[in-house]
């Protein structure tokens, strides 16, 4: 992550409470706060398009400069809080940070390549818990499976981690396993089960059914 971040205006909001928020959202705002440690906390909104394109860009835990009257702060995209049905922001908090800080975030592992041929890769964790510098954030925390055989695991602990950065995480915990193709036992003899019983059903269908012009009644016209 690069260490220039986005600017974004804010005004300070004086006015609190449902109503007031419901306004400044009609307006293209978005209400929000500025946490930082030992020091006031700063109420605000911006223009919730500029909030929304951080957001989806850099994510959670993005970082950015919020400027309020003329004073610019350095902060991190704390807690979003999203409308279930347009999923619009609603409200937005922020954590105040200083150069060469540490925090605690989670960031999403994925992994890349291919495991060897017939295994299945299961990832058993989204995120990991790390302690790492705040303008040093990573994206993501990618591993590797090329090659892997059925039988490997990757724990938490063997998760490449930024330089400096801190699992927090149980390193113990188990993030890829790959595995080979479990069926489960109940579900295909029940199936098996239903396949031969309509068998059956329609063996007897066709012992019960008349032949050709049996039981046909004449009809008068």
């Amino acid at each position: 992550m690069a260490n220039k971040f986005p600017t974004i205006q804010a005004d300070k909001r004086d006015e609190f409470g449902k109503g007031s928020a419901r306004r400044l959202r009609a307006a293209g705002r978005v209400p929000g706060v500025l946490y930082s440690n030992g020091e006031d906390n700063i109420h605000f909104h911006v223009d919730i398009l500029e909030i929304t394109a951080l957001v989806r860009n850099d994510g959670t835990n993005a970082i950015l400069e919020l400027e309020v009257e003329g004073d610019k702060n350095l902060a991190m995209v704390k807690h979003v809080d999203q409308n279930v049905l347009t999923l619009n922001i609603d409200h937005i908090d922020l954590f105040g940070v200083k150069r060469g800080e540490k925090v605690t975030v989670e960031v999403p592992v994925v992994y890349e390549g291919e495991a060897a041929p017939d295994a299945v890769v299961l990832q058993e964790i989204d995120v990991v818990e790390i302690e790492v510098d705040a303008l040093n954030i990573p994206d993501e925390i990618t591993v590797s499976i090329e090659g892997k055989e059925i039988g490997d695991q990757i724990l938490a602990g063997d998760l490449p981690l930024p330089e400096g950065a801190e699992l927090i995480t149980d390193p113990e915990y188990l993030a890829i396993n790959v595995t080979y193709q479990q069926v489960d036992e109940e579900v295909e003899a029940a199936a098996e089960e239903a396949e031969e019983g309509g068998a059956e059903a329609g063996a007897e269908s066709a012992d019960e059914a008349p032949a050709d012009g049996e039981g046909e009644g004449t009809s008068e016209e």
